[in-house]
């Protein structure tokens, strides 16, 4: 069976059972494949821009027998993307290079996305798009925070809170990003910092009992 990554296994249990799925810049197709092998849905096409990519791609779904299962495809985001589907996974990416790939048509309701950096500008822009935060994670591997969000097509107003530090209701996370900010505060003397420490102490306050 394959192994893969505590953060795929997250982003593969955000994807709705038997769904029609695209995975824009796929990671060696190990997603996909684990998709395929594990039931959760066999209708999936698997893209990158990377030619090289796309030959260990290619080889990993050759080891499964999956060739000719799962789609296997070159493409700039959607840019040579066919058809509609009902999910897209973007992931392993920055924040401007997914804004760059859903500034597109027929973007899927759902989107299960995983920058690596600007969560801010993610979630802002997402909101503007007409996308709500369905799910959250904050979820720490090789000594580093990955955040995993599922979005869905429906309105939502976000609090300031919210679009800084996401909805995840993980308190080490919350712990760790206040960490982060007393530091730099020490280092710069830069006031914002102060208030997000000060916003930071309000949601691990109000945090519910039994997420602490």
């Amino acid at each position: 069976m394959l192994s893969i990554s505590k953060r795929l296994k997250t982003i593969a249990s955000l994807v709705t059972l038997q769904k029609k799925v695209i995975d824009i810049g796929t990671d060696h197709a190990y997603l996909p494949i684990y998709l395929y092998l594990n039931n959760i849905t066999k209708n999936i096409t698997a893209s990158d821009i990377s030619p090289q990519v796309l030959e260990i791609s290619l080889n990993n779904l050759q080891k499964y027998n999956l060739e000719k299962k799962i789609n296997l495809i070159k493409s700039d985001g959607f840019r040579n993307v066919d058809g509609i589907f009902d999910i897209a996974v973007i992931t392993g990416m920055g924040t401007y290079t997914i804004i760059n790939i859903l500034n597109t048509k027929n973007i899927p309701d759902t989107l299960i996305i995983q920058s690596n950096n600007d969560y801010y500008l993610l979630r802002k822009h997402l909101n503007y798009l007409g996308y709500k935060i369905e799910k959250e994670i904050a979820l720490y591997e090789n000594k580093h925070y990955y955040i995993i969000i599922k979005f869905i097509k429906e309105k939502e107003f976000l609090t300031d809170e919210e679009l800084l530090f996401g909805k995840s209701n993980n308190l080490q996370y919350y712990d760790y990003l206040k960490n982060k900010y007393i530091k730099l505060y020490e280092k710069s003397r830069d006031e914002k910092f102060l208030k997000y420490i000060d916003m930071l102490n309000s949601i691990i306050e109000k945090t519910p009992v039994e997420m602490k």
